[in-house]
């Protein structure tokens, strides 16, 4: 069993790195006014997050997670560009199951993150580099994909406004995702909907509900995606290839997906920059998915490096979150990515060396 005086000494020498890359340490509340940050976390997060009722201040929320607060405060009072660095915990409800399984996630540990303010379009490979030389001695695998690709992809299909914006919001939860596309990729049954001949009732007006109605059947009328576009999707998806050789699959599915060539172009760029740090492009694997299971506010660049061992979460994770700058900016705006590593799972490393 690790103490946690053994983690903090690890959480100390990771967030003495930060500090040596340039960043400002930065502490946030762990006891935070909850309403705004409900609705800016992920389903994830959300559904397991510790929320309690203070008499005074309304609801709160235990800290579940460092980027948000370290954003607001960013966006508050920063200049640009801005590195901050952190340790602190972090509080999580876990969903045993009916098995419990033989390394369960703890509800409260260390992180350790960094956060990059900046323009600089070499940020991303900026923050990987940092990341892969703190962990390289573990041993880990380098995974990294890119939400913008697939929300990309998703915009560039066939479909209604309203069905795009349907699929890019279940984006994250795959289960649900390939429900909906293969709803829209088969032909709808007109529903009739008879005037009541009683009073309307529920919770909504008749107004609204007339309107939802008219939706319903508007979108009944819509013909169904041809079954290429879920074919392609689905391609793109599966895509999971050491890094250089992931290239050219992306570019031969742009030359189908004409909407995914921007973010080809851009992950191309990417890479080469980390391979300018020195690092090999083929001990990193390229997974096309790979933003589908990291949070719903990473709206590009993705990375993670996990160990070998079964039931463990990510040693260390992150991405960019432009547009949760643009939310919380309040008319202003900056790129943005940032990352964490858990001291926690570092020491149990060093501990079975």
């Amino acid at each position: 069993m690790i103490g946690k005086r053994d983690k903090q000494i690890i959480g100390q020498r990771l967030l003495a790195a930060f500090r040596d890359a340039g960043a400002a340490e930065i502490a946030p509340d762990i006891l935070l006014p909850a309403e705004s940050l409900l609705d800016l976390y992920g389903e994830d997060i959300r559904a397991r997050a510790y929320v309690t009722a203070d008499p005074i201040r309304g609801e709160m929320m235990l800290r579940p997670d460092f980027t948000v607060p370290v954003v607001q405060a960013h966006m508050e009072n920063g200049a640009e560009p801005a590195r901050y660095c952190y340790l602190g915990e972090v509080f999580r409800k876990q969903d045993m199951g009916d098995t419990r399984p033989a390394n369960p996630r703890d509800n409260e540990y260390l992180q350790a993150g960094f956060e990059l303010f900046s323009r600089d379009p070499d940020a991303d490979a900026e923050l990987f580099a940092l990341f892969h030389g703190l962990v390289a001695p573990y041993g880990l695998t380098a995974r990294m994909g890119d939400m913008g690709l697939l929300l990309d992809a998703v915009a560039g299909l066939p479909l209604t406004q309203d069905r795009a914006r349907a699929l890019s919001h279940h984006i994250w939860r795959p289960g649900r995702f390939d429900r909906l596309l293969q709803r829209f990729s088969t032909p709808s049954t007109m529903r009739q909907f008879d005037q009541p001949g009683a009073a309307w009732a529920g919770m909504r007006t008749q107004d609204e509900m007339t309107r939802r109605i008219a939706r319903l059947q508007a979108d009944a009328a819509v013909p169904p995606l041809p079954a290429i576009w879920s074919e392609r999707l689905h391609r793109l998806f599966a895509l999971r290839a050491p890094a250089p050789q992931a290239l050219p699959a992306l570019r031969d599915l742009a030359a189908d997906m004409p909407s995914i060539a921007p973010a080809v172009a851009r992950i191309a760029t990417r890479m080469q920059a980390i391979a300018d740090r020195g690092i090999d492009l083929d001990g990193i694997v390229f997974d096309a998915s790979h933003g589908r299971t990291t949070l719903e506010y990473y709206d590009g660049f993705t990375f993670s490096f996990v160990a070998d061992r079964d039931g463990w979460p990510a040693i260390a994770s992150g991405g960019r979150y432009d547009a949760l700058t643009r939310v919380l900016g309040k008319g202003r705006e900056i790129p943005a990515v940032g990352g964490i590593i858990r001291p926690g799972l570092i020491a149990e490393l060093e501990a079975s060396a």
